[in-house]
């Protein structure tokens, strides 16, 4: 198994280089909230930019969309939002502090099985239904992690409630969208109608979602506040197996995180949800799984939901929500294959799985992918003292960031800017000395192995160009 970095050490270096900050952090914190900061906002859009270019921008048989987030409240109701959207919280009987009761047990059995306790090893915590949570908790005598005892379980709906209207006593409740896919759903009718889209096809969406979740410790894996990247492939289940589709799409899904992403492949693994788990509209779900210092979690699902979707809106809207084949006039509700990534796991992900310490060079280093790195080079004056020095790396600077994303960097000495551009992932280093006066060539370092090449600055572009293929 390989060793990952413990989430306390992603949290520092996070924190300490501008790639994560606790919310409102002047006034205590929200809790399972956080802002990106330079560093991280780069990286998060860098991760945003190839799953759209991948999956929407380079394919015929996908379009995009944008929905609002505040959408109408039936929408909530058809989807069973409403009425099942939920987990299982428990309170501590003496601080009145918040859990989840699955979240309790996991980390119970997981005690137990370092104890040598076996018998747990196979249990699936997501069979159990509230009432047998309950039961395993009061048998086992489970505690919060306060020490204290918990009341039984309920369960807690996600879904945030606001209103709108101007008129105080006259407001309507409405529900801030708990995933983006029911806006694909509700535009199915839209998009047929003003384009030229044929099945099979899907629709993507990149955005913000919002649960009311209560979680402890685990970082951007888990918040209020989280963005999805959800795809809703629509087919016609008489002409398309079902089953085919859905094993092409976990393998463009694992291909993107090995290839695009850069992550490796023995941090990864496919889970089948046990019938008893997966929704009662899915006929099949898979979760993609990543290694994380805190266990095996769900990175990325995809699920066959079959018509539910569809059917449902057509039910609550009154409005037919069917697709008609051009070629034999047959009418009929489209299936569908729904893979959901969250975007914030990718990029807790992808900072764990890049994270090394170089105990021989005494150094941290970020291994990105260099075409996700925030910076793809950095470019120094050898000293920051000589006019001609600074005025020279000026000049690459500006050649260089009308293409690239280029950071620039004179505080301390030499090795201390590598020590520092090693932390935060950048690929190159550029270092511009005297001899470039002379020769018009520069020092280039790369970030893994620290070799360090002269190449002319007429050759820079085609040098990072081809470091991003």
């Amino acid at each position: 198994m390989p060793n990952q970095p413990s989430l306390d050490t992603i949290v520092a270096l996070a924190k300490r280089r501008g790639f994560v900050y606790p919310t409102s952090n002047i006034y205590g914190g929200l809790a399972n909230s956080y802002d990106y900061g330079p560093l991280g906002s780069e990286l998060l859009r860098n991760i945003k930019n190839a799953w759209w270019e991948t999956f929407i921008s380079r394919r015929a048989d996908m379009v995009g969309l944008d929905s609002q987030i505040l959408l109408h409240p039936e929408t909530w109701v058809a989807s069973g939002h409403v009425g099942s959207f939920s987990d299982p919280l428990v309170d501590d009987v003496v601080t009145k502090k918040r859990f989840r009761a699955d979240h309790l047990i996991e980390a119970w059995i997981e005690r137990q099985i370092k104890k040598g306790k076996t018998q747990f090893e196979d249990m699936v915590v997501e069979d159990l239904s509230v009432e047998e949570m309950g039961a395993f908790i009061t048998e086992n005598k489970i505690l919060s992690p306060d020490g204290n005892a918990v009341t039984q379980p309920k369960a807690f709906n996600l879904l945030f409630e606001t209103a709108i209207g101007t008129v105080a006593d006259d407001k309507a409740k409405i529900y801030v969208r708990g995933e983006t896919a029911q806006g694909i759903f509700t535009n199915f009718r839209n998009i047929l109608d003003s384009t030229r889209v044929q099945l099979p096809f899907g629709v993507g969406q990149m955005g913000k979602s919002f649960r009311n979740e209560i979680t402890t410790g685990q970082f951007v894996f888990r918040t209020l506040e989280f963005e999805q990247a959800e795809i809703e492939y629509f087919f016609n289940p008489n002409q398309t197996k079902w089953e085919e589709l859905l094993e092409e799409w976990k393998s463009d899904m694992h291909s993107f995180v090995t290839g695009v992403l850069g992550v490796k492949e023995e941090n990864l693994r496919w889970r089948q949800h046990s019938d008893a788990e997966r929704s009662f509209y899915s006929k099949d779900t898979y979760d993609l799984d990543y290694n994380f210092s805190f266990g095996w979690k769900e990175l990325w699902g995809v699920a066959y939901r079959t018509d539910y979707d569809l059917k449902q809106h057509t039910k609550h809207s009154g409005q037919a929500l069917e697709y008609r084949d051009p070629q034999t006039n047959e009418v009929f509700v489209p299936h569908v294959i729904e893979p959901a990534l969250g975007i914030n796991r990718a990029f807790l992900m992808v900072l764990t799985d890049a994270y090394e310490e170089d105990t021989e060079k005494n150094r941290t280093i970020l291994k990105l992918k260099p075409s996700l790195a925030p910076y793809k080079a950095a470019v120094f004056p050898l000293l920051k003292n000589k006019p001609e020095l600074v005025a020279k790396a000026k000049e690459v600077y500006s050649q260089l960031s009308a293409k690239f994303a280029i950071t620039w960097d004179e505080r301390g000495n030499i090795g201390k800017r590598y020590l520092y551009q090693d932390e935060i992932g950048t690929p190159a280093c550029i270092t511009i000395d005297f001899d470039s006066l002379e020769d018009d060539s520069v020092t280039v370092r790369d970030r893994d192995t620290t070799d360090q090449v002269r190449i002319p600055i007429s050759n820079l572009d085609a040098h990072l160009a081809s470091m991003l293929e």
